[in-house]
C-alpha cells in the first residue's frame, strides 16, 4: 500500500466527521459538599474537652469478633505515624485496663483517662478491653470501645496491639495534643526564633 492510497482511505473514513467548534475546556467550579453521613459523623465526633459521655452510645455498636484486628485512622494522620503506632513503636506512657468494668463505667473511664492523658501531654496509650470470648454477645466491650474511640475527635488513630501487649484484646491509641499544649509549643518555637 503506498502513501497516496492510505491518505485517500483516511479521507474517505473521515468524510462524515465534523470539526469541533472550539477545543478549550470550561472550568467548572464544583465545591465539595459533604454527604449527610459525613455531616452526621462530624456532629457525632466530640472532643475530649466537651466531656459529656452521653453522646457515646450504650445502645448499639457494630459487633466485632474476638479475634478481629481493628484499625482506625482519621484523615490527615500521616501513614508513617499510623504504621509506627500499628507496629507498637511508640513508647506507651499510660495504660487503661477495662476488665471487670460495665459498659457505662468503661465509657466514663475512657473519657476520664483520655482527658487526663491529654492534659499531661501523653499522646500514645494502650487500652485493654479484652477479647470478650466468653461475653454474651462475644467481643461486646471491644466493639463498643472501638465505636467510642472513633466518635471522639481527639483520638487521631488506633490499632490492635502487638501480641506481647494484648493483641486483639488491646488497642494502641494516639491522642491529639491539647489546645493548651499546642499553644505552648507554638510560643516556645517563636521564643527560640527571637
Amino acid at each position: 500500500m503506498n502513501g497516496n492510497n492510505e491518505f485517500d482511505l483516511f479521507r474517505e473514513m473521515m468524510a462524515d466527521v465534523a470539526p469541533i467548534k472550539h477545543d478549550t475546556v470550561e472550568k467548572v467550579n464544583t465545591n465539595h459538599q459533604p454527604t449527610d453521613a459525613q455531616l452526621a459523623r462530624q456532629l457525632a465526633a466530640q472532643s475530649l474537652s466537651e466531656g459529656d459521655p452521653a453522646y457515646l452510645s450504650l445502645e448499639y455498636a457494630r459487633m466485632l469478633k474476638p479475634d478481629d484486628i481493628v484499625a482506625f485512622k482519621r484523615p490527615g494522620v500521616q501513614d508513617g505515624v499510623f504504621r509506627k503506632l500499628r507496629l507498637g513503636k511508640y513508647d506507651i506512657h499510660a495504660r487503661l485496663d477495662l476488665h471487670k468494668y460495665s459498659l457505662k463505667d468503661a465509657r466514663d473511664e475512657i473519657l476520664r483517662f483520655l482527658k487526663q492523658c491529654q492534659r499531661m501531654d501523653i499522646r500514645s496509650v494502650i487500652i485493654v478491653h479484652g477479647k470478650g470470648e466468653r461475653s454474651n454477645p462475644p467481643a461486646q466491650m471491644k466493639s463498643f470501645v472501638c465505636q467510642w474511640l472513633e466518635q471522639i475527635s481527639d483520638v487521631q488513630c488506633f490499632h490492635s496491639a502487638q501480641r506481647h501487649q494484648g493483641g486483639t484484646g488491646a488497642l494502641y491509641v494516639m491522642i491529639k495534643k491539647s489546645q493548651e499544649k499546642k499553644q505552648e509549643t507554638r510560643e516556645r518555637h517563636l521564643h527560640r526564633r527571637a
